[in-house]
């Protein structure tokens, strides 16, 4: 560890450091942080691009009572070591240690929560006017990259901040990127900001005047007149200047690994009344090369080795799921020139970047920008196209109520592929993808499936694509079972269930990859000459109770089991069905996730904790059989 990063414990203890060696100490945290996520993985990029700007924010302001607020939340790495918490940081996005993402529950300085975007101005101008309602006199930041400000919840957030006018500054992290790189008009704008030499040399030219009649003591009249001539530079490269537009003041672009240059600039805000945005251009994985070429990549990335920058291959047998659906659809797509491919600024994550090599004319980045995706997917189905939607389950929930009154109230032909569904590990609880089995399963008109292996995943692709109305696919972040793809897909006949081992003592009834699961907890109930019927449901909804009807009307004994929340999910589908249909002297059980936020940590451990692992399917049937134990 640096000398100096070791003797950082708390912002205080940044405050005391001679000016002079903060550039040294921000050299010692880019080492630690490319050494520490090596081991433990995590994201690295946007966090070495940040370095110098978390330094002059924990030096200028006083946190926890000024309150820092961090869109999306994985860019605080800097800001976890500088509070207290660099003794930990090896248990970062492990089981019981720290967390990824801020939480209000781990530090006093973590001021909000965030694992989604575009949430911080919003959640930042709410503490400002309540600091305002008690009389306090506290500064309020919210920092938000590029790829945030494109959602819209970041807009309204800015509109409503103008409006009030409170004291709020925001600090935009500019540094082109989301995970992919950004597009649309918002961006289209800083990059013309941060780059055009006739900005910014008249702005360096009348910063020249304002200073030099500033030292002549000229009146201020002469220095009002020098302001506007400054704030016409600027519109005249950049008319109409968004953040002016929306009310507030504009300051930058700034130099975000030029630590003198930050101080100065914040400095200078502290004391500036109303809502300011601090424009700072930052390089994604500034300081460790790998990242800098490829900063996708080292967004997120697994543990790594720190000289090559390789990762170790992947376990499992087969391809990722991801990569299995984007083959698929790349083979739909050329026999269907309807379908279009839709993202949410997760074209690397979604495994869509080969689509949009190919078809560019059919593919769509919106831009971290849920809601909109949805309800542009509506548009695009409305005029007879076949949008495909690829958007992680957790993100999907941003966009609720288009999905219901967008495309389900009308019947519209979309198709949602949910990747990372169910439980994925080290980013917890904001990534889980635990709900979507819970909320799509009560949207009329809509087919809700969930693959068991990779060739269930292209034939459910088809299906939904033929489907004529809504239909979502949910499917893991992991590897598929190596099975060989060695026919063209089929599509499914709507709701039907398969039986994948027949039984008379006991029924399983699965949704997705924990079919396999199940599987092996058949194997350890024959040991106990117990005979476990095996069905792979595939369907969410509808939902098969024929199939399903006459497997427990023979065994009589019934266990769900799905890596979603209990309330209101698959398990509960399959009772209201049966109970609908009369089907009384059941002994039933239901295995998922409970009513809590389930916190990081290795997916493995995850699953036995919750009892969905095959041991524990096995033991809640042999808790309903003791005499067969």
């Amino acid at each position: 560890m640096g000398e100096l990063l070791n003797r950082v414990n708390s912002p205080r203890d940044l405050k005391d450091l001679p000016r002079g060696q903060l550039g040294d100490l921000a050299e010692e945290v880019r080492q630690f942080l490319i050494d520490s996520v090596s081991r433990t993985g995590g994201h690295l990029a946007p966090n070495l691009g940040i370095v110098e700007l978390t330094l002059a924010l924990h030096r200028i302001f006083d946190s926890p009572a000024d309150k820092i607020v961090w869109d999306v939340g994985h860019q605080c790495y800097v800001h976890k070591l500088l509070t207290g918490r660099r003794d930990r940081f090896s248990s970062l996005r492990q089981t019981g240690g720290l967390s990824g993402f801020p939480r209000r529950d781990e530090s006093e300085h973590d001021a909000f929560g965030a694992g989604h975007g575009s949430t911080s101005i919003s959640a930042a101008l709410g503490m400002a006017v309540a600091r305002d309602r008690r009389g306090g006199n506290n500064k309020v930041i919210a920092v938000i990259g590029d790829g945030a400000m494109t959602g819209g919840l970041a807009m309204e957030g800015l509109n409503q901040a103008g409006h009030i006018g409170s004291d709020l500054i925001v600090v935009l992290n500019d540094n082109g990127m989301s995970i992919s790189p950004n597009v649309g008009g918002v961006a289209r704008s800083f990059h013309r900001l941060r780059y055009d030499p006739g900005y910014r040399r008249a702005k360096e030219h009348v910063k020249g005047l304002v200073s030099q009649y500033d030292r002549l003591g000229v009146g201020s009249a002469m220095m009002e007149m020098l302001g506007r001539v400054k704030d016409g530079a600027r519109h005249l490269v950049v008319p109409g200047t968004l953040f002016e537009a929306f009310g507030l003041e504009y300051i930058g672009p700034v130099d975000g690994h030029d630590i003198e240059e930050l101080l100065r600039t914040f400095d200078l805000v502290r004391d500036l009344p109303g809502p300011i945005l601090v424009h700072v251009h930052t390089q994604k994985g500034k300081g460790y090369s790998p990242a800098e070429s490829n900063a996708e990549r080292f967004h997120g990335i697994q543990p790594f080795d720190v000289e090559t920058g390789e990762t170790a291959a992947s376990s499992g047998s087969g391809k990722p799921y991801t990569e299995v659906f984007a083959d698929a659809l790349m083979e739909l797509a050329a026999e269907d020139e309807r379908i279009v491919a839709i993202t949410a600024a997760m074209a690397p994550g979604t495994g869509l970047l080969k689509f949009a090599e190919t078809y560019p004319g059919r593919f769509f980045d919106v831009g971290m920008a849920e809601q909109h995706a949805v309800t542009f997917a509506a548009g695009l189905a409305a005029e007879g196209l076949r949008p495909v939607v690829a958007i992680y389950s957790t993100f999907l929930q941003r966009a609720y109520d288009e999905v219901i009154h967008d495309v389900c109230l009308q019947g519209l032909p979309v198709t949602f592929c949910m990747d990372r569904a169910g439980i994925v590990g080290a980013d917890g609880p904001t990534h889980h993808g635990v709900f979507d089995l819970s909320y799509m399963r009560h949207f009329p008109e809509l087919l809700l499936m969930a693959p068991s292996d990779e060739l269930q995943l292209r034939d459910m692709l088809l299906t939904a694509i033929r489907h004529g109305g809504p239909a979502a696919i949910r499917y893991p972040r992991s590897a598929s079972q190596g099975l060989a793809i060695d026919r063209p897909m089929e599509p499914l006949p709507t709701g039907a269930a398969v039986v994948r081992r027949e039984g008379k003592d006991c029924t399983l009834v699965t949704i997705g990859s924990l079919l396999h699961e199940a599987l092996r907890a058949a194997e350890i109930l024959a040991g106990h000459e117990l005979e476990a019927e095996v069905i792979d449901a595939r369907f969410a909804k509808p939902i098969d109770l024929n199939t399903i009807r006459r497997s427990v009307e023979k065994t009589g004994v019934l266990v769900t089991a799905e890596e979603n929340a209990l309330q209101g999910g698959f398990g509960s589908g399959v009772l209201e069905m049966l109970e609908a249909a009369h089907v009384n002297g059941l002994i039933a059980h239901r295995l998922g996730l409970p009513d809590i936020f389930v916190e990081h940590g290795e997916t493995k451990g995850l699953r036995r904790r919750f009892g969905l692992d095959a041991r524990s399917i096995a033991d809640v049937v042999l808790a309903h059989m003791p005499n067969r134990v």
